[in-house]
């Protein structure tokens, strides 16, 4: 109990949805949100404030960038919304923008930059944090000025304030009036840290709604709260530990089945994570009594490279398509400049996953893939179930092996994994090693059929569910979360799209 009370009254990296913490603090806040559901101002002034102390737990004092960012694009939308000579509107939006870039681009980007620099110029470059030696100055605060440090959650926060200012300016939104409702839209705690990305126009209007609770919405919301807590400790941090890291860290010492096996793992791996903060994210937000949007459709079902962006982290690739790769041209002119759009837009999405030269290159590998998808599908217009099943196939491996760029510490262990691949490869290793270690390989194997599992029988298991007697329900929800921690890793890993 002690422990516990420390982790929440003192700044914590573990006040996260796999901690015993968050959900005490959840508990907390869901109950007051109910008590004052008739209190819409109070209520949503209540959250905003509960959403500023989940992001200090996590973030530490870069809440006040949080606060900055909606400040800035707080009043932003109001001067843009009152402006009506187009000079004065443009210069309004490239002032958002620049604030916004330049404090993502600081804190996320200046390592990259000086490393850049150093490569091309053979110098040192080194960092010095000037914000932090300024806030010393100024405050008398005593923060390290050594390194900048990245703040949690600023790449999700930075696009969702963005967005609401172009769509203001595209004349899509009307402005929030009061800071507190928009201040709450930008921090809402659930999505806060990893999305999915929120638009204003999608969320906003949810705001201003009451407060109500069906038991079907109640029961649904424990449903994806208790299977992305599956996907996350149950699936994602077993693999993770028992295998995936160990293969990607001395990729050497592994036989080339076992390179590949971890390459699949690690797909399944970081699906699971992802999706299943989402999951949980979603669960949380529905108690709270909004809905945030899909962020995930079983993506590894996809046919195509294309259709694979339009399952797999949904809100931001929806967000690049509506604010980077329409407004550079999109399709409109001409196949060459399609193309070159597609790839600008996969090269700057890699991008915002790290500042790293590997994630340009994953950004570049998928937006190669997209542009010869696009060809593809100019030559074969009609496609048989064939020709389906081995664009799945394709499909489903070009991303697998794209995630190996995405994981490794270096591209040297990249290029080690793909060796021990193609020189060291035996189908009669299996066995040897599916007897020395079955759980890991056997939950790999479950982990996928569940994700492909039709449909149709999906929903109808759901259904089900919410249809049982609210007994059953209950039952069957403690058995399922006893058994998630029971059998979860000692150690809580923190979510793989944390430090995006």
């Amino acid at each position: 109990m002690g422990a516990l009370l420390e982790q929440f009254t003192g700044q914590s990296d573990l006040f996260l949805f796999t901690h015993a913490a968050f959900w005490v603090f959840f508990g907390i806040v869901l109950l007051a949100s109910c008590i004052l559901s008739h209190h819409r101002a109070l209520r949503i002034a209540f959250l905003f404030i509960a959403s500023l102390f989940f992001y200090f737990k996590t973030g530490g004092y870069f809440f006040a960038l949080l606060i900055l960012s909606t400040i800035v694009d707080y009043t932003i939308g109001l001067a843009l919304y009152r402006a009506s000579k187009p000079a004065a509107r443009q210069l309004l939006v490239a002032v958002s923008l620049i604030i916004n870039l330049s404090i993502l681009g600081y804190f996320k980007y200046t390592y990259f930059f000086a490393d850049t620099l150093a490569h091309f110029t053979h110098t040192e470059a080194p960092v010095y944090d000037y914000l932090a030696a300024m806030a010393n100055h100024l405050f008398g605060t005593a923060f390290s000025i050594e390194q900048i440090i990245l703040p949690v959650g600023i790449s999700f926060f930075t696009f969702q304030t963005i967005s609401y200012t172009i769509d203001i300016y595209r004349k899509e939104l009307k402005p929030v009036r009061n800071i507190i409702d928009f201040g709450f839209y930008v921090s809402f705690f659930p999505q806060l840290i990893a999305g999915p990305i929120v638009r204003a126009k999608h969320f906003i209007p949810q705001i201003y709604r009451q407060l109500i609770l069906s038991e079907k919405w109640i029961w649904w919301a424990i449903l994806l709260i208790t299977g992305g807590l599956f996907k996350k400790m149950f699936i994602s941090d077993f693999i993770s530990v028992n295998f995936v890291d160990r293969v990607f860290e001395h990729p050497v010492a592994y036989s080339g089945f076992e390179a590949l096996l971890a390459i699949y793992g690690y797909s399944l791996q970081i699906y699971c994570d992802f999706s299943g903060y989402t999951d949980i994210a979603l669960g949380v937000a529905l108690l709270l009594g909004f809905r945030l949007p899909k962020n995930f459709n079983h993506p590894y079902k996809a046919t195509s490279l294309s259709d694979f962006w339009r399952r797999w982290h949904i809100s931001l690739s929806s967000w690049l398509r509506d604010y980077l790769y329409i407004p550079l041209g999109g399709n409109r002119k001409g196949s060459l400049r399609t193309l070159i759009n597609l790839l600008v837009t996969m090269l700057i999405g890699g991008l915002w996953h790290g500042a790293a030269l590997k994630f340009i290159i994953w950004g570049a590998l998928h937006g190669i893939g997209l542009i010869v998808n696009r060809v593809i599908n100019r030559i074969i217009t009609k496609k048989r179930k064939l020709i389906t099943v081995l664009s799945w196939f394709i499909t489903f491996n070009f991303v697998s092996v794209t995630w190996i760029i995405f994981r490794v510490d270096s591209l040297e262990n990249a290029q080690i994994l793909i060796d021990r691949i193609r020189y060291t490869f035996s189908i009669s290793d299996a066995i040897k090693i599916f007897s020395s270690t079955p759980y890991t390989y056997l939950l790999i194997l479950a982990g996928f059929t569940l994700h492909w599992l039709p449909d149709r029988m999906r929903n109808r298991l759901k259904i089900r569910f919410i249809q049982y007697p609210i007994w059953l329900k209950t039952v069957l929800t403690a058995l399922a979360l006893y058994a998630i921690y029971s059998l979860h890793q000692s150690s809580l890993l923190p979510f793989i799209y944390f430090r995006f």
